[in-house]
């Protein structure tokens, strides 16, 4: 047996040894042979390497030098391994994957299951691609009762035992994990082990969920504030409405840093959801110059107020809401909405002239809004015929005037106005307007003529004649 065998007799010889009774002391002795030869160190050390490892060349390596004592240690623990495999196949369900040697790559799957260790993306791959389903689902199960286990640990709700999976406590802990509200079931489920810092921790999440959701951009729900007030989380709803009162003020222009939060936050929040507001309350702040009336949010309230009147016109076939809308449309600074709503009319079919006049002057004033003065005074002329002594059209015809730069006929129909019933704050309304909306030449014109007619009254025009100072400056400078 000393001698050397060829390769193609070497398994033969191998399994002829296995059938030996080989003494337990031979393996030193073998050992002690194998020193002997003529081996150089690093070869010694290679094929003893693939001893460890299970190579498939060592036992030819170990009879071919005649240790055979190792050799049969070597087939005695591939036999317990490929046995340790068979176990594992047959308690994993995977004994149809027909492949028995050691070296497949099944076998260490299976350890790391017994190991209960977590299987990477490229075992649980391969399981799949061999069609193990059995195997996965045995897999899936482990995971989920890691997962069980994992979320009653963060959870604070490891005194309670039942570990199974139709356990309801583990829908509760993966609801509260997701970020979802539970609800009152879940809740008393809770109260009832006498897990309380599971619900307080339940509710702690739910609550940052929706502080995020705040800081998303998004808005809170009528039910998301509703269990915010129920679980005494105001702190949450405060956060979101400072939040959201901010991105109001941008949305409607507000640049004043110390603009009251009450009552424009709830003012605001109302125009978002076009719903009416108190016309009161409106004239009260514009009167206290809390609210410009040209500003942003005084026109939301102008076009919820056309809107208003356009469906009650559709609902009832009043004629006055016509003029109402079209005054609105007028100032949410929509002329061509206004003078909709007021074209195709029979004045035949009309019997009141106060409702003539009121709807000749209003859609006159939207033609003067996009600047068809003749039109305007069309209109203006034509309702003073139905309603002489109404001041409405008398002031349209002096801001008319004023437009086209007449400034001394305008006063005279601005004096007429009075002399109806119109007030001074009426008519200065509509000479900042004219005012305001001139351009270059035309406006030093107009500023001029008022502060020469009363410094006093007209001072507010001082500062247009600062601003074009101001302007003229920048051009020279440019």
């Amino acid at each position: 047996m000393k001698q050397h065998i060829s390769g193609n007799n070497t398994f033969q010889d191998t399994t002829h040894f296995r059938t030996q009774h080989i003494s337990g002391h031979s393996t030193f002795q073998d050992t002690a042979h194998f020193r002997t030869q003529q081996c150089c160190v690093p070869t010694a050390y290679l094929y003893l390497s693939k001893f460890r490892t299970q190579h498939c060349c060592v036992p030819t390596w170990l009879f071919n030098n005649q240790l055979i004592d190792t050799l049969e240690i070597f087939w005695q623990q591939k036999a317990v391994r490929e046995a340790k495999f068979a176990q594992l196949k047959d308690k994993y369900k995977a004994s149809e994957y027909p492949e028995t040697s050691v070296s497949s790559p099944l076998y260490p799957i299976l350890k790391n299951l017994e190991a209960d260790q977590q299987l990477s993306e490229s075992e649980l791959n391969w399981l799949e691609k061999h069609q193990l389903s059995e195997t996965l689902s045995i897999v899936l199960e482990i995971e989920q009762k890691r997962h069980f286990s994992e979320l009653k640990v963060k959870y604070k709700a490891t005194t309670y035992e039942d570990s199974s999976l139709s356990s309801h406590l583990y829908k509760v802990l993966k609801k509260i994990d997701l970020e979802s509200q539970l609800g009152e079931q879940d809740i008393n489920f809770l109260k009832k082990r006498k897990l309380t810092e599971t619900i307080t921790l339940a509710l702690d999440k739910y609550a940052a969920s929706l502080k995020s959701k705040i800081l998303s951009g998004e808005l809170l729900s009528e039910a998301d504030i509703d269990w915010l007030k129920q679980n005494g989380r105001e702190d949450v709803i405060t956060f979101a409405q400072e939040k959201e009162f901010a991105a109001l003020k941008v949305k409607y222009r507000i640049i004043d840093h110390n603009f009251p939060f009450d009552p424009f936050y709830a003012i605001m929040v109302k125009l978002e959801k076009e719903e009416r507001l108190d016309p009161v309350l409106v004239v009260q702040l514009i009167q206290q110059k809390l609210l410009a009336s040209h500003g942003k949010i005084a026109m939301a309230y102008h076009r919820l107020e056309a809107l208003f009147y356009d469906r009650e016109y559709e609902r009832t076939g009043n004629k006055w809401n016509l003029p109402n809308a079209s005054s609105h449309w007028r100032k949410a600074d929509e002329p061509e909405s206004a003078l909709k709503v007021t074209e195709n009319l029979d004045f035949d079919q009309i019997k009141e002239n106060k409702l003539k006049s009121a709807l000749l002057t209003t859609r006159g004033g939207a033609f003067r809004d996009i600047d068809k003065l003749d039109d305007a005074e069309k209109c203006a002329l034509k309702a003073i015929e139905y309603q002489p002594q109404s001041h409405h059209p008398y002031t349209l015809m002096g801001a008319i005037c004023y437009e086209r730069g007449q400034y001394s006929q305008g006063d005279d129909w601005f004096n007429e106005a009075i002399k109806r019933g119109a007030e001074s704050e009426d008519i200065d309304s509509e000479l900042k307007r004219v005012v305001k909306n001139a351009k270059d030449e035309k406006r030093r014109e107009v500023v001029e003529y008022l502060l020469k007619k009363d410094p006093q009254r007209y001072a507010w025009a001082k500062a247009y004649r600062k601003r074009e100072g101001g302007e003229d400056a920048r051009r020279k400078n440019s």
